[in-house]
């Protein structure tokens, strides 16, 4: 599986947006944190604002309770309130390239829209449009990426007309061809209004993300579009500009799923069972690509968050790294298959290499040299 993006366990999100929508609040909401400045006016954040919320898991409860384990850890997830954007961002408006570069610094995205009504709270566009909002945001990312290939394509030419063929430059030559062509088709994609992780979704050739990769581009990287209604539509499930976004989404950012939002609900919900964060979380992991595997004992139960795709021994690296380098195997036992037991035949364990690739939801333990385990 190749996937866009750092090749790290220790992934970020931000949150995006046009200035004044809300984006303070909902970090604060998300990481229970009060590090965000929710201030009624534009710009009120400048600096971006970090915190790390906890990922709830019931599955950790339960194995805490099978294994009286003295103490439960849940894995994390970090989240960036970045300062809003408006039209004109990628010119250097509203202090717009300061802001698109802490962008770069994220792994994912939320997408925070705007789409309840309030005459006390400033819009930058001086009413509320989803749809308009969606564009003017995601066109500040591509224009740029736009501007970024094109300093790359410019560059890639005069070093293309320094190389010989001759001494190495072969390797060199047919290196740079490849990245130029990639880009000149990127290149055509984004002026069509699409982002550059729409361009192949995640059929992507593991050469092809080693090039994307080496930039880091504002468009390459995943997004959830969350809107922000208010507390009457959010518990009525409503939201009346629903259909315009779809069809935004279905056209331009066909692989952003849309959740349903309410600041002002979610700062004054006591029922955690209406919550929408804990599916905004879980949806995260799923759009960055991690899946869970735990390690229990009578000490301690533990989640530990990995990228789809590592193998066992890389697994064991993510605890420690002597784990890694002394690693002999590694015994799996099936979440599943745990708590489908009864305690009457005996549990599979299944014993396995370093090239096991994990699967969600593996409880592990690992076997090294040295006793490390």
């Amino acid at each position: 599986m190749h996937f866009l993006g750092r090749q790290s366990n220790n992934l970020s999100v931000g949150i995006v947006g046009l200035a004044n929508i809300g984006k303070s609040t909902f970090f604060q909401n998300i990481t229970h944190s009060k590090l965000g400045n929710p201030a009624n006016y534009p710009f009120a954040t400048i600096e971006p604002s970090h915190a790390i919320t906890q990922i709830p898991n019931k599955k950790l409860d339960h194995l805490q309770k099978l294994y009286s384990a003295k103490k439960v850890t849940y894995s994390t997830l970090s989240v960036i309130d970045i300062a809003g954007l408006t039209k004109g961002a990628a010119e250097g408006k509203g202090l717009g390239n300061k802001f698109l570069n802490d962008i770069k610094l994220v792994d994912g995205l939320f997408h925070l829209v705007r789409a309840f009504k309030n005459d006390e709270i400033t819009h930058l566009e001086q009413n509320v449009d989803p749809v308009r909002d969606l564009g003017l945001v995601q066109d500040e990312l591509i224009l740029k990426d736009l501007d970024m290939i094109e300093s790359i394509i410019s560059a890639n030419n005069k070093k293309l007309n320094s190389v010989s063929r001759n001494h190495g430059g072969y390797n060199l030559r047919g290196e740079l061809e490849n990245e130029l062509h990639l880009f000149e088709h990127l290149q055509d994609h984004l002026y069509t209004g699409q982002k550059i992780s729409n361009f192949k979704s995640n059929n992507w050739t593991q050469g092809e993300i080693n090039i994307l990769n080496k930039y880091n581009f504002l468009t390459s990287k995943p997004s959830l579009i969350l809107l922000n209604v208010d507390a009457e539509d959010y518990v009525g499930g409503k939201c009346a500009e629903m259909e315009g976004v779809r069809h935004w989404r279905d056209e331009f950012a066909p692989y952003d799923k849309i959740i349903i939002i309410s600041n002002e609900f979610e700062c004054n919900n006591k029922d955690e069972t209406k919550s929408v964060l804990p599916r905004i979380i879980q949806e995260t992991k799923q759009m960055l690509h991690l899946l869970s595997f735990y390690t229990v004992g009578p000490q301690e139960v533990r989640e530990w968050n990995i990228r789809k795709g590592i193998t066992a021994k890389d697994a064991a690296g993510v605890i420690h790294t002597d784990l890694q380098k002394s690693f002999l195997h590694a015994e799996i036992i099936k979440y599943d298959d745990l708590v489908g037991s009864t305690g009457k035949n005996k549990l599979h364990t299944q014993k396995v290499g370093k090239d096991y690739i994990m699967q969600g939801d593996d409880i592990v333990y690992f076997k090294a040299t040295k006793g490390k385990n």
